[in-house]
C-alpha cells in the first residue's frame, strides 16, 4: 500500500507540474498505477520501454502523452494512434478520456497482443490496436481510409514521412496531430507542401514544455504540437509504398 500511495504522490506532483491534475480521480490513479505495473513486469520479458525509472515513466510516457490533450478532442471522437508501439499516447488518452474511442496501430504484432491484453487487464474498453503498416491500412478502399476524427502520433516518424502515413487515415475536416521535439521547425518547413497535397492544412503550432526533472538538458523538454486540418480528400495515390515515402518524401 505504502509503494501505491507513493506511486499516486509522484503523479499528482508530475501532473500538477504540467497542468494536467485536472484529469486525476482516484480511478484514473489506480488504472496508470495497474499500467506502470504491468509495463515494467512486461518488460522484462519484452522490449516494451527503454524508461523503467518510475518518475522518468510518468513524466515522458504519461504527461507527454497527455499534452496532446491541449489540441482539443470533442467527446465521441474516434481516433487512430499510427504507431502505437507499447501503448503511447493510447493509454493515457484512452484512460483520462473515456468518452473517446482509440484504435492503436503498429506493425509489431507483440506489442500490439500486449496493448490488446494491457487495455482488459486495466478495464478500458475504447482501446483497441490492430497490427498492421499504416501505409496499407489506410490505402485506397481500405477499411480505415478517411474514417477518423483525429489522428494522433508521437515519436515515430520525421513530419514529412508521418505526415503521408497519417492524412489518409483522417476523414475530412477531422485533424491530424503530431507531438514533435527538438527538430519541430526544421521537419514543419519541409512538410508545408505535402501536407497540401495530401489535404492537409496546417491549423495551429503550439509550443509547450514537459516538465521533466529527470531530464539533464532542457532542450529535451521542449516540444511542439502541430495540429492540420483535413480540408480535401486525400488522392488515391497516397499513401505510397513505405520505401518510396522513407526515399522521397512529398515536397
Amino acid at each position: 500500500m505504502k509503494e501505491k500511495e507513493k506511486f499516486f504522490t509522484k503523479v499528482r506532483a508530475i501532473f500538477e507540474e504540467n497542468s494536467l491534475s485536472h484529469y486525476l480521480t482516484d480511478e484514473i490513479l489506480e488504472k496508470f498505477y495497474s499500467l506502470t505495473e504491468i509495463m515494467l513486469e512486461t518488460n522484462e520479458k519484452m522490449n516494451i520501454t527503454a524508461i523503467t525509472d518510475i518518475d522518468a515513466v510518468i513524466a515522458r510516457h504519461y504527461a507527454d502523452s497527455l499534452l496532446m490533450l491541449s489540441a482539443f478532442i470533442e467527446s465521441g471522437s474516434k481516433i487512430c494512434d499510427v504507431g502505437c508501439g507499447g501503448g503511447f499516447p493510447s493509454f493515457p488518452l484512452a484512460i483520462v478520456r473515456p468518452d473517446i474511442t482509440i484504435i492503436g496501430i503498429d506493425s509489431t504484432a507483440k506489442k500490439i497482443a500486449y496493448v490488446n491484453e494491457t487495455a482488459k487487464k486495466i478495464g478500458l474498453e475504447n482501446l483497441t490496436a490492430i497490427s498492421g503498416r499504416a501505409e496499407d491500412l489506410s490505402a485506397v478502399g481500405g477499411e480505415y481510409r478517411e474514417k477518423f476524427d483525429v489522428v494522433c502520433a508521437r515519436a515515430v516518424a520525421a513530419l514529412p514521412v508521418l505526415s503521408e502515413l497519417c492524412l489518409p487515415f483522417v476523414k475530412l475536416n477531422g485533424r491530424f496531430i503530431a507531438l514533435k521535439s527538438k527538430t519541430a521547425d526544421e521537419e514543419l518547413n519541409a512538410s508545408r507542401s505535402g501536407i497540401i497535397k495530401l489535404g492537409g492544412k496546417i491549423e495551429s503550432i503550439e509550443k509547450l514544455k514537459l516538465i521533466d526533472k529527470t531530464l539533464g538538458d532542457e532542450k529535451d523538454a521542449e516540444r511542439t504540437l502541430i495540429t492540420i486540418r483535413k480540408t480535401a480528400k486525400t488522392s488515391p495515390k497516397y499513401p505510397r509504398p513505405y520505401a518510396q515515402i522513407k526515399k522521397k518524401p512529398l515536397s
